[in-house]
């Protein structure tokens, strides 16, 4: 699809009463989800989120109930992460074809019965198999809350949606720490860890009582069919990529691992090849068929290449990369420091985090006005903020430690944190701007797809050098390199930023 057809498929709409009286789905864009209906799907995207990091500070107490050992708790991690990137692009691809508020309601509704099978698993394996299934049931929810908000609003509604969705994503992740240390330390009637699913379990409810009622039917008005090749290829390119990295740490990098890694580049140039084939055959079918030339519509691959032609998907989806690689890193890296070196209870250690989620916030309200003043520019902006928390919290690191208390890294974290969120949101619109409302579910998903797996590879790299560096060099300095080593992703990213479309729709 080239980018002269992008705004007439993103333009044609149908009528206000189109859904009424054809009894199909809303296809066309316009303000149809209301305030309550933003609510709820953000709601939704909130959840997946959290559960990513709200393991964090609960995995000490696993190990001493279910005696798991280190390569089973990475298993915890890793089962969720992996299960949700792999199948994050077929769940947006299932939400354009067969209805995206249909996708939402189911994997809400199997989100909240894996979160009960977790809070309830009697062994470490069990617990095990249930965050798999928890992964896969948060793929079917994650993207259809993008393809919603971008195929039922327009215009300022969208923009605010959109920083609306980068703030409860932003928040999430760090709340999720948050969260975790409070119900650990509650230990709410006995339960320890499990309250950190099992408070899965209302929210859930809450959530599939409000779509009901309150988030509105879309789906592409050209569904496909479930791309087989495309989904197994781009299944095993991402799998291969992320249990070595997610368990190799853990496992002691053992011949697998290598072995496992060593077959990526060649299985994701395979995902490549065939998908590539797969879009131009199915263009020159839809050239064919608007010309009347009678013939049938080629297999629609998962992942277009030629999607990649959109500017915005092209040049603001590599900053995504950098950016969740440093963020997903510092994350898991500073839950280490301060709990393991600085001794901090869970409480506490999320409370050191609650000044980013707080500054992030702020931010990400600001967006859209400065946004509408700036551009663009406003990402470059939000990098230096954050290079300068950064900066700020190694300059307290290195003069407090083992000393450091929560108000030396009050302006750090801060600081850090508004850079962040003045970054995230423009970048979702901007990746998400061209993307035509049929491929709606798609481009979400690859977008999210994208900031999980940059998500885990940055624990996997940053943490892995963090806990190699250590023992030999002391906390406090693994500590200071790991941060320098996220200066240099924050430096990658203000260079991408250069590259950014200066306006945003």
């Amino acid at each position: 699809m080239s980018e002269t057809q992008i705004p007439t498929i993103r333009n044609r709409t149908a009528g206000p009463d189109a859904a009424k009286t054809t009894g199909r789905p809303r296809t066309s864009s316009g303000p149809a989800l209301s305030p309550l209906g933003l609510f709820t799907v953000l709601l939704g995207a909130a959840l997946p989120l959290i559960d990513f990091f709200i393991v964090n500070v609960a995995l000490p107490t696993m190990d001493r109930d279910l005696h798991a050992g280190p390569a089973v708790l990475e298993l915890v991690v890793a089962g969720y992460g992996v299960a949700y990137a792999v199948l994050l692009v077929l769940g947006g691809r299932l939400g354009d074809t067969f209805g995206r508020r249909r996708l939402f309601l189911a994997g809400m509704a199997a989100f909240g019965l894996t979160s009960l099978a977790c809070g309830l698993a009697p062994d470490a394996w069990s617990l095990v198999g249930a965050r798999v299934a928890q992964g896969a049931s948060a793929a079917l929810m994650l993207p259809q809350v993008l393809a919603t908000i971008h195929s039922s609003t327009s215009g300022s509604r969208r923009a605010r949606a959109l920083s609306m969705y980068g703030a409860t994503a932003g928040l999430s992740m760090v709340a999720g720490q948050i969260l975790g240390g409070v119900l650990v330390a509650a230990d709410i009637a006995g339960t320890g860890w499990r309250a950190v699913f099992l408070v899965n379990v209302p929210v859930a409810l809450i959530g599939l009582l409000l779509s009901v009622r309150t988030v509105p039917e879309t789906r592409s008005d050209r569904p496909a069919p479930v791309d087989l090749p495309g989904t197994v290829l781009l299944a095993l390119s991402l799998i291969t990529l992320m249990v070595p990295l997610t368990e190799g740490q853990a496992a002691g990098w053992p011949l697998w691992t290598w072995l496992t890694l060593g077959a990526f580049p060649f299985l994701a140039t395979a995902f490549y090849v065939v998908e590539r084939r797969a879009d131009r055959a199915d263009q020159a079918a839809r050239s064919s068929l608007e010309g009347g030339g009678g013939r049938r519509a080629g297999r629609t691959p998962l992942l277009p290449p030629s999607m990649f032609a959109l500017q915005g998907l092209r040049r603001g989806l590599p900053m995504v990369v950098p950016f969740s690689i440093g963020f997903g890193g510092f994350m898991f890296v500073i839950a280490v420091a301060l709990q393991q070196g600085l001794r901090y209870g869970p409480v506490d250690a999320g409370l050191a985090l609650a000044p980013m989620a707080t500054t992030f916030f702020v931010a990400s309200l600001m967006g859209p006005r400065l946004v509408g003043r700036y551009g663009s520019r406003v990402v470059t902006a939000g990098g230096l903020i954050q290079a300068v928390g950064i900066v700020l919290l190694i300059l307290a690191v290195w003069r407090d430690w083992p000393d450091l208390s929560l108000t030396g890294l009050l302006p750090g974290v801060a600081l850090a944190g508004f850079g962040q969120g003045l970054q995230l949101p423009v970048l979702i619109r901007i990746v998400l701007a061209d993307v035509p409302n049929e491929r709606a579910g798609v481009g979400s998903g690859v977008m999210v797809t994208t900031q999980q797996s940059a998500l885990a590879l940055g624990v996997a790299t940053l943490g892995t050098l963090f806990l190699a560096l250590a023992p030999s060099a002391g906390m406090a300095n693994a500590l200071i390199i790991t941060l320098v080593a996220q200066l240099g992703a924050i430096a990658l990213t203000l260079l991408l930023s250069l590259r950014l479309p200066r306006a945003v729709s």
